[in-house]
Parts: C-alpha cells; sequence; structure tokens
C-alpha cells in the first residue's frame, strides 16, 4: 500500500447535500496572547470549522489540526504577538485555504486571571475569566470579534418589592409614620433571592474598520452591568459590601443585556455604525430549578437608532450570524 492512498473526502457523498459547518471542536492548545499591553500565556480551546458543500464527501481533519499548530507556531516562536481575534482571523485564513473552502469560522475561548483588590479590605484577589477571538473568513474577505464572559450577582427586583410591601404592612401595623418606614427601607436593605449571573459581550468589526478593542474595557462593561461584581477571596467586610451593593441595585436579566449595550455605546463611542454587538446574559437562580436567559444582537447603527433616537427596530436586526456572512 502506498504511502498516499486515495482521497476519500473529496469524493462525491451518497447523499449530495452541503453542509453549514464540519470540524474539529474541543482543541486545546497553550497560546500567546497580546493583551492589555502585555504577552502572556494562556490555556485556550480551540474550534475550526468549514462549510462543504454537496459534491465533497468529507473535510481533511487532519489539516485543521496542522494549520492550528502552524499558527500557534508563528505566535509562540516567532513572538509575533497577536491577539485572541487575530489569531482566530489567521487561523481561519489559512484553513480556508488549506481545506478549498467558501467559509471559514474559528473561535478561540482563553481562560486566563486578573489580579484584583477586593471593594473594602483591599486584600488580592485572582479572578479568572474567558477571552474570545472569533473570526470567519470568505472569498469576501474576513469579520471578526473579540469578546470576553464574566461573573457577577444579581438581585431580583421583583421578590425585593414584595419583600418590601410587606415590611411596609409590618411596619405600619406596628405604628410606624408612613414617613418614618420609608427613611428605613431607604437605609436598611430589603431582602430579595439572588442569582449568580453569567455575562457575555463580543464585539465586532470589519476589515475596513481594524479598531483594536481591549477586553478590560468589555469586562468592566460586562460587571458593572450585573447588580455587583463578585470576588474569589474576600473578608467579611467586603462580603457585607458585595451584599449591600446587589440589594441596593436590584437588576433582571433583562437589565443586565440592556446595560451591556449602553455600555457599549457610551464606553465605545468610536464604533461605526456597521460594527457588531453581542450581549448574553444567563442566571443561574436560586428559588427554582431553572435558569432565566436574556440576549441581544445588533450592529452599533440599529442599537444606537433605538436607543438614543427611539425608533423602533423594523423587522428583524442583524444577527451574529449574518453580520459574519455579510
Amino acid at each position: 500500500m502506498s504511502e498516499r492512498g486515495p482521497d476519500v473526502q473529496a469524493q462525491r457523498p451518497e447523499v449530495a447535500i452541503g453542509l453549514s459547518r464540519v470540524g474539529l471542536t474541543g482543541v486545546e492548545k497553550v497560546i500567546r496572547i497580546a493583551q492589555s499591553g502585555s504577552e502572556q500565556l494562556f490555556s485556550a480551546s480551540i474550534e475550526c470549522f468549514v462549510d462543504l458543500g454537496p459534491d465533497q464527501k468529507g473535510a481533511h481533519m487532519s489539516r485543521f489540526e496542522e494549520v492550528v499548530n502552524d499558527a500557534i507556531g508563528e505566535v509562540i516562536v516567532g513572538g509575533s504577538g497577536f491577539r485572541a481575534e487575530q489569531l482566530a482571523q489567521r487561523v481561519a485564513e489559512l484553513v480556508r485555504v488549506r481545506q478549498g473552502a467558501r467559509r471559514a469560522e474559528v473561535t478561540i475561548a482563553a481562560r486566563y486571571p486578573e489580579h484584583r483588590p477586593a471593594p473594602l479590605s483591599g486584600i488580592n484577589t485572582q479572578e479568572i475569566y474567558t477571552l474570545f477571538g472569533v473570526a470567519v473568513a470568505s472569498e469576501r474577505g474576513t469579520r471578526r470579534l473579540v469578546g470576553v464572559a464574566a461573573q457577577g450577582i444579581t438581585a431580583c427586583p421583583c421578590a425585593q418589592e414584595l419583600v418590601a410591601d410587606h415590611a411596609r404592612r409590618q411596619l405600619d401595623e406596628d405604628g410606624f409614620s408612613a414617613y418614618e418606614i420609608e427613611r428605613i427601607l431607604g437605609i436598611v436593605p430589603v431582602a430579595t433571592h439572588n442569582q449568580r449571573g453569567l455575562g457575555t459581550l463580543h464585539v465586532g468589526v470589519t476589515e475596513a474598520e481594524p479598531l483594536e478593542i481591549e477586553a478590560a474595557t468589555l469586562l468592566r462593561i460586562v460587571e458593572g452591568s450585573m447588580s455587583s461584581e463578585i470576588y474569589e477571596l474576600m473578608k467579611r467586610s467586603d462580603e457585607a459590601a458585595v451584599v449591600m451593593r446587589a440589594h441596593a441595585r436590584p437588576r433582571f436579566v433583562e437589565d443586565c443585556v440592556r446595560e451591556m449595550i449602553s455600555g457599549v455605546l457610551t464606553e465605545l463611542p468610536q464604533l461605526p455604525q456597521d460594527a457588531f454587538v453581542s450581549a448574553r446574559q444567563e442566571n443561574l437562580e436560586t428559588i427554582h430549578q431553572h435558569n432565566v436567559l436574556a440576549e441581544r444582537e445588533g450592529t452599533i447603527g440599529e442599537l444606537r437608532a433605538e436607543l438614543e433616537l427611539a425608533l423602533e427596530p423594523v423587522g428583524r436586526t442583524t444577527s451574529l450570524r449574518d453580520w459574519l456572512d455579510a
């Protein structure tokens, strides 16, 4: 048998139907990424996909791994200091060429630490976040996104108002005046149930607008959208500060997504109209067995028109797939 056998993948399939995504998931690599002005190593999970035409039986799976290794070699050996989205772009463009595909899609998810002081004690705590780089390469060019995922705490506004109404009745029956009741409720945190929130935010720009967006800015927006940040290591004073802050800013899962969108428009005013934003929030419920989720996608132009100009969205807004393939 020769070392180079027949190219089975290039044969025509029995069922001539094209596939939108074929590739690898769960590829684990250590990569060097330029982030916040410095370079460091990250543990990353990588996904690579191509579309597959109806006349091709299969993709050449080994070529995905070869391309990933080559691109990572450029970064680690060459020390080129790619950002996550730049590395995703490099892999996507190489995969498209070597697979002979019309479209290639790559996602890099890298876990990395940030050191932050606890809110009152100032004790140094290590927090773990996820950095995303996403790119799609096609015959028309390449589009890419940078994203982050962070956790926080949310306090339910609905349950808090129910508890506050109950407290008003109890205080009224105990002889407190209406003025005293509202003064008490304005000082003492009102109980409610909490959720641990998982916020994810992606921002994408076109090749014509190669803006670099810092992950630190996106993290600030995501954490600020929830009732309070959370910390892995805290003293008792820090725990009290986090709980009180969360109960002073009760937010639904929907509020968190809207706050993320507002944060992008406020903190990244340089984004062009055709830049893309995807915001997603999932809250892990404590008094229910289910979780709750909210998300919103759209271009900066669509979001600005809706928020700042009070214009109703016209039809379906741009989805991530729409924007990546535009």
